[in-house]
């Protein structure tokens, strides 16, 4: 897969949920993660039992103003407004950063405004942190993954497809015709 994804979060309520934002965003192979005016620490955020800011780059930043993206990398912003393009309809750039705001508020205009996109999850209502941020991560897998296109029913797939298990091609059993 080309390019790198990197996700944080601009303060949040609860260290828990960012723990496993940040657990989450290792597991899906994320470059780095980063803070922006959030009290983090590995220790209180137990959730992370990857510790992926000793694993992979954990970037702290005092404030918005000092918050900075990699060269050609394209901000994107997470949240819940009318504005926003849905997650279903939004192709994740090649290089991108992701960052949610906090679960009891919204991420500012000032920071909004220096997002290259706005992407709503089409939800009823605003979820957890981290659920926003596995959802996310997924629907780039998923845009930017190496799996082809979903097949429309569970019988369009064809039964002599392999399936990979432990890195190893292992035939899949055919169907019985009725």
């Amino acid at each position: 897969m080309r390019g790198y994804f990197g996700i944080g979060v601009w303060r949040f309520s609860k260290p828990m949920n960012a723990g496993n934002l940040f657990r989450t965003a290792h597991a899906f192979g994320a470059s780095f993660v980063f803070t922006i005016q959030a009290d983090y620490d590995v220790r209180r955020a137990r959730s992370d039992t990857s510790v992926a800011p000793r694993n992979i780059p954990w970037y702290d930043y005092e404030s918005p103003e000092a918050f900075q993206t990699p060269k050609g990398c394209r901000l994107i912003g997470i949240e819940l407004t009318d504005e926003a393009i849905d997650l279903p309809r939004f192709h994740h750039p090649v290089s991108a950063a992701y960052i949610l705001g906090p679960e009891r508020g919204s991420l500012t205009e000032p920071l909004l405004s220096r997002c290259d996109h706005v992407v709503r999850i089409p939800t009823k209502f605003c979820v957890n942190v981290a659920t926003a941020g596995a959802i996310v991560m997924y629907d780039r897998v998923l845009v930017h993954g190496q799996f082809g296109q979903r097949a429309l029913t569970n019988a369009s797939a064809p039964p002599e497809r392999e399936a990979h298990v432990h890195g190893g091609p292992v035939q899949r059993p055919r169907r019985a015709e009725s």
